[in-house]
């Protein structure tokens, strides 16, 4: 059963990681993709391609979504190109980790210019055609640090904290048009970045979470599939933790 049959969805950041997860169970889901990327041009082609071979229609944006007019430039060639914006997800983020004494100004700046500005610039690029709609459903991408919080990650935490103060008030705000927006917490996922870790390193986070293992970026996109059909209907506002129990 496809649940997201026709439907067109702007993923940000989806070259790699969780959002080219994203972008292909979507796809599976007969989902059309708009996806951006920052500078991977062959993975973002590469990623075209694999999901055009599922029958939807699909193209990457080489587009900075923590860029204001680039996100607005963004929406209208989606219109343009798709016809109509029904799901945003908002996964586009980086990490410049380190602790509080040590870090300096411009990658705290950074973090949350990429981070989270980039969903206020979204999202606010959507709004217009989601209104006119009468229905639109945003995702966006949280962090299990960003409820917790997590030392050396100050501007990582307080950007994915952020996300969920915007999702809520934006929830409120356009709930009567029809339009939600939720967020997603996720926890350890195991992408490419992970696997250049210390395997023990990595077993031992997989030791400290109750399903005894890391997610996949099907299971952040799994909750994505819920969260962006028509199943989630009555659902606006709300975190969903895709964790295996790691905050319960």
């Amino acid at each position: 059963m496809k649940l997201l049959e026709g439907k067109n969805a702007i993923i940000t950041g989806a070259s790699r990681g969780i959002g080219r997860g994203i972008a292909l169970v979507f796809a599976q889901h007969g989902c059309n993709v708009a996806f951006t990327y920052s500078s991977s041009v062959d993975a973002a082609n590469a990623l075209e391609k694999e999901l055009q071979a599922l029958g939807v229609q699909a193209k990457g944006f080489q587009s900075n979504a923590a860029d204001f007019n680039q996100a607005q430039e963004l929406a209208q060639d989606v219109v343009k190109g798709f016809g109509s914006i029904d799901i945003l997800i908002n996964n586009a983020g980086i990490t410049k980790d380190n602790l509080l004494m040590r870090i300096s100004e411009d990658d705290f700046d950074k973090v949350i210019e990429v981070n989270l500005k980039s969903v206020f610039n979204m999202t606010k690029a959507v709004q217009r055609t989601m209104l006119k709609q009468r229905k639109g459903s945003i995702i966006n991408m949280s962090s299990v640090v960003g409820v917790k919080g997590n030392a050396g990650q100050t501007n990582y935490a307080a950007s994915k904290a952020g996300m969920l103060g915007f999702t809520k008030s934006v929830a409120l705000e356009l709930g009567s048009r029809n339009i939600r927006c939720n967020a997603i917490a996720p926890g350890f996922i195991e992408t490419e970045m992970t696997a250049k870790l210390d395997e023990n390193v990595v077993q031992g986070w997989r030791d400290g979470i109750p399903l005894k293992r890391g997610g996949t970026p099907e299971d952040v996109a799994n909750a994505c599939v819920f969260l962006a059909s028509d199943m989630s209907a009555y659902v606006t506002g709300q975190v969903l933790h895709v964790d295996g129990g790691m905050l319960t």
